[in-house]
C-alpha cells in the first residue's frame, strides 16, 4: 500500500481538538500524521481543497438483514451503501432470520462483513437467545465470536429482572447493552404517536409516556448495576430529560437519536403516507426541539441512521399494514448538515463527533479519530455541493427514505477505509 497524502483539506478531529486547513498522511492503512504544510519524500496526493477532511462516521444503529432478509438488503450491499454516505463503520442489529444469538451467527456477519468492500461491519448479537425475552444469550462466547454489543434490536427486554442481569454480565465483558426504551405493553398495536394527529387519522398511537416509562427503568437498572447502557432511538423530551439527570448522576449511558427524529414531526404522517411510519414515532414539535437541544448540548451524544430497509410493495400497503422502517444510510450526513448547521443550529465540528467520535466512543471500539497510529476511516465531504435525494441512486437494495426528492447542502465525494478508497463520487480507480 503507498503512502498517500490528503492536502490542503479542511481536517476535522473532534477526538483530538483539530480544526485546520492542512495535510493528512496515510502510511500502510494508518494516519501517520495530521499538520499544514506536510511534504512527504513520496507519496499520492488527493487534492482536498474545498473539502472537510474527517474521521469516517460511525453508524450505532443498522439493519443489514442477512441472514434471512437479503430481497431487502445484505451485508456487502448494506456497507457499500455505508460508504456512500460516509461511514467508515456499521454495527449490524441481531433481527435477522436466525437471529444473531450465537457464536456461529456472530462469525457469519463478521465473516460476510470482512468480504464486503465498503464499511467495516461490526455485529451486535442479541440479548435474549431468539430476542423472546426468556433468557439470556452466552455474552461471553458472542464477544469471544467478534460481538461488540448485545441488544434485542427493536424490542425492549421485557423483564427487569433478566435487563438486569443483561447490564450485569455486559459488564465483565467490557460491552454495552443497546436498549430500546419502551414500556412494550403500553406501545402495543401503536402505529403512529399517540395524539391529535393519530386521532383525527383514526390510527392506534404510541404514547410517549411509554418511551418515558422504559427509559427510566433501564436508566434505574444501569444505576444499579454499573452497567454500560446505550439509548436506542430516543425521541422524547421526557426521555432526553431523563438521559441528561442520570448522566448527571454519573449513570455509565449513553444516547443515539435519528434524522427523522431531528427533523420531523407526526404532522407529516397527515396523509398516511407510509414513508413516515417508523419506530419509534415521529413525535411533536417539542420532542423535536428536545432531542435536539440534547444532541447539542452532549446529552445525547450519537446519531443513528436506524438504516430499516423495506421493499416497495412492503411499504405500498394501508398505513396499519404496513412495516416500520426508513433507510438512512446514504442521506443522514446530508440532510442533518443542510438542516441543522447550514441553519446555525449546530456546528460542523459537532455534527461530524456526534456521527464518528461519539458513536465509536459510546459502543467501545477504535474509530472515530484521525490521532496518529489511528486506522485511516476518514470521509471526505463537500460542504457546498447542492444535489437532490434521488431513492433510484441509492445503493441500498431498498428506497423507502421520508426525504425523497429533497435539495440538500452537503455531500460525501470519498469514503476510504484502511486507507483504501471503498467509494468515490467520482470513478477514478483509486
Amino acid at each position: 500500500m503507498t503512502r498517500l497524502l490528503i492536502r490542503g483539506g479542511r481536517v476535522i478531529d473532534p477526538a483530538a481538538g483539530v480544526d485546520l486547513q492542512g495535510d493528512v498522511l496515510v502510511d500502510e492503512g494508518r494516519i501517520v500524521a495530521v499538520a499544514a504544510g506536510l511534504a512527504p519524500e513520496s507519496a499520492e496526493v488527493l487534492d482536498a481543497r474545498g473539502l472537510v477532511v474527517c474521521p469516517g462516521f460511525v453508524d450505532p444503529h443498522a439493519h443489514l438483514c442477512e441472514p434471512g432478509g437479503e430481497h431487502r438488503e445484505t451485508i456487502a450491499t448494506g456497507a457499500m451503501a455505508a460508504a456512500a454516505g460516509g461511514y467508515t463503520a456499521v454495527v449490524a442489529m441481531p433481527d435477522t432470520d436466525p437471529v444473531v444469538d450465537d457464536p456461529a451467527s456472530v462469525g457469519f456477519v463478521v465473516a460476510a462483513g470482512r468480504r464486503a468492500r465498503g464499511a467495516r461491519v461490526f455485529p451486535a448479537a442479541a440479548v435474549s437467545a431468539g430476542r423472546r425475552g426468556e433468557h439470556l444469550t452466552e455474552f461471553g462466547e458472542v464477544v469471544d465470536a467478534g460481538a461488540v454489543a448485545v441488544s434485542d434490536a427493536g424490542r425492549s427486554v421485557k423483564s427487569s429482572k433478566l435487563m438486569r442481569l443483561a447490564l450485569e454480565y455486559a459488564r465483565s465483558f467490557g460491552i454495552p447493552v443497546l436498549a430500546r426504551p419502551e414500556d412494550a405493553g403500553l406501545a402495543s398495536g401503536g402505529v403512529m404517536h399517540e395524539g391529535v394527529v393519530s386521532t383525527r387519522l383514526g390510527l392506534r398511537g404510541k404514547p410517549a409516556a411509554a418511551e418515558e416509562i422504559g427509559a427510566a427503568r433501564d436508566l434505574a437498572l444501569a444505576g444499579m448495576t454499573g452497567g454500560r447502557l446505550h439509548m436506542q432511538r430516543v425521541s422524547t423530551a421526557a426521555a432526553a430529560t431523563l438521559i441528561r439527570r442520570s448522566l448527571a448522576r454519573g449513570v455509565g449511558v449513553s444516547a443515539e437519536v435519528t434524522a427523522h427524529h431531528l427533523l420531523l414531526t407526526h404532522e407529516v404522517v397527515a396523509d398516511y403516507g407510509t414513508e413516515y411510519k417508523v419506530d419509534p414515532p415521529l413525535r411533536t414539535t417539542v420532542d423535536v426541539e428536545a432531542v435536539r437541544a440534547a444532541l447539542a448540548d452532549g446529552t445525547i451524544g450519537c446519531i443513528a441512521t436506524d438504516h430499516t430497509p423495506c421493499h416497495y410493495d412492503e411499504k405500498e400497503q394501508a398505513f396499519d399494514d404496513a412495516p416500520f422502517g426508513a433507510v438512512g444510510l446514504e442521506t443522514t450526513f446530508a440532510v442533518l448538515h443542510t438542516h441543522l448547521v447550514t441553519t446555525g443550529i449546530l456546528e460542523l465540528g459537532t455534527l461530524v463527533e456526534r456521527m464518528s467520535t461519539g458513536p465509536a466512543r459510546a459502543l467501545g471500539f477504535p474509530g472515530g479519530t484521525l490521532k496518529p497510529g489511528q486506522a485511516a476511516d476518514l470521509a471526505l465531504v463537500d460542504p457546498e455541493a447542492r444535489w437532490k435525494i434521488d431513492p433510484a441512486e441509492f445503493l441500498s437494495k431498498c428506497r423507502n427514505t421520508p426525504f425523497a426528492g429533497e435539495e440538500v447542502t452537503g455531500r460525501v465525494v470519498r469514503t476510504l477505509v484502511g486507507g483504501r478508497t471503498v467509494w468515490s463520487a467520482v470513478a477514478d480507480g483509486a
